[in-house]
C-alpha cells in the first residue's frame, strides 16, 4: 500500500496555506508536489512534503527571502549554514536601525502635533517660566531675511545633515543673536539647531539648554510674532527678571506640518535672570 497523498486543498486546510502560496513556491523550487495527475493537473503532496511547511514559516519568519531557503531545504553544510545567518544577522541588525530610525521621527513629530493641538485647545499663550533640559543640537550658522518658510523647510540645512550622514528630529529651532534687532527688522544672522538621531563629533553640535527662559507660546502666522516678544518684555519688566540680549524660536507646529498659517504654534524662549 502506497503512503498517503494530500490534494493541494487539503495541504492548504492542514498547514493553513494557500493554494497561491503552494504553486508558488512549487515555481520557485521551494516545495515541489510529489505527484501532478495528467489529466487534471492536481497537485498532490505526502505527509513528508507537509512537513516542510512550518519550517518554510519559520524560514519566512526569520527574513529568509524564498531564493534563500532554497538551499537549505535542498540540504546544505553547517558551514553553509554558519555563514548564511551570520550574514542575515548582519542585514537584520542595518534594518532594525532603519526601522528604530522610522519609529524615532514619526514619534517626535506625533509629539509635536499634540503638544501644538493642546496649545491651541486651550489657548495657551501666557508667559511662564520653564527650565530648559541641557542637550547638544546639530546647528548651521546663516544668513536671515525674514522668509520663514525658507528658513524653517532649510534645504542648505538638510543637505549639510545628509553630507555628515547624520538624521534629524524633533522641531527645528532657530537662535537670534538679538531679539531686540529681531523684532525690529534689522536682525541678519541666525543659528539653526535640530537634534540628532545619530551622535555627531563635538564640532558638530552646541550646547543648548541648562538655563531658566521666559516661555510663550505664539499661536498663529509668523509675520505676527512680534507681538509676543512684546508680552515677554512687558512680563519680564513687571516680574523683576532680566533677559539676555539672544532668543530662541522652538517651530512646534509650521510648515512642515501645515499650510494654515493660522494653526502654527511657535514656543519663544528667552534666557532671563532675576534683577539684583
Amino acid at each position: 500500500m502506497g503512503e498517503e497523498l494530500y490534494s493541494i486543498g487539503k495541504v492548504e486546510e492542514i498547514c493553513k496555506i494557500t493554494k497561491k502560496a503552494l504553486r508558488y513556491y512549487d515555481k520557485m523550487g521551494i516545495l515541489s508536489p510529489d505527484k501532478v495527475a495528467d489529466e487534471s493537473g492536481y497537485r498532490y503532496y505526502s505527509k513528508k512534503n507537509l512537513l516542510s511547511v512550518p519550517v518554510i514559516k519559520y524560514y519566512k519568519q526569520s527574513g529568509f527571502k524564498l531564493e534563500e531557503m532554497r538551499a537549505f531545504l535542498q540540504g546544505t553544510t553547517y558551514d553553509f549554514f554558519d555563514k548564511s545567518f551570520r550574514t542575515k544577522i548582519d542585514e537584520l541588525r542595518e534594518l532594525e536601525k532603519e526601522i528604530n530610525l522610522k519609529i524615532r521621527s514619526v514619534r517626535d513629530w506625533h509629539a509635536l502635533i499634540v503638544e501644538a493641538q493642546m496649545v491651541i485647545e486651550n489657548n495657551v499663550c501666557d508667559v511662564s517660566i520653564k527650565y530648559i533640559d541641557e542637550r547638544n543640537l546639530i546647528f548651521l550658522n546663516q544668513n536671515f531675511n525674514y522668509d520663514y518658510m525658507e528658513c524653517i523647510i532649510n534645504i542648505e540645512f538638510n543637505n549639510y545633515i545628509d553630507s555628515i550622514n547624520n538624521a534629524i528630529t524633533g522641531p527645528v529651532i532657530i537662535c537670534f543673536p538679538s531679539f531686540e534687532d529681531k523684532i525690529n527688522g534689522k536682525c541678519s544672522k541666525m543659528k539653526i539647531m535640530q537634534e540628532t538621531i545619530l551622535k555627531c563629533k563635538d564640532e558638530e553640535s552646541i550646547e543648548f539648554g541648562g538655563w531658566l527662559a521666559a516661555s510663550c507660546y505664539h499661536i498663529g502666522t509668523h509675520e505676527t510674532i512680534n507681538e509676543t516678544y512684546k508680552k515677554i518684555k512687558e512680563w519680564a519688566k513687571e516680574h523683576d527678571y532680566i533677559c539676555s540680549e539672544e532668543s530662541y524660536e522652538r517651530y512646534v507646529t509650521d510648515y512642515w506640518t501645515t499650510k494654515n498659517t493660522d494653526k502654527f504654534v511657535t514656543e519663544i524662549l528667552i534666557k532671563i535672570r532675576r534683577k539684583r
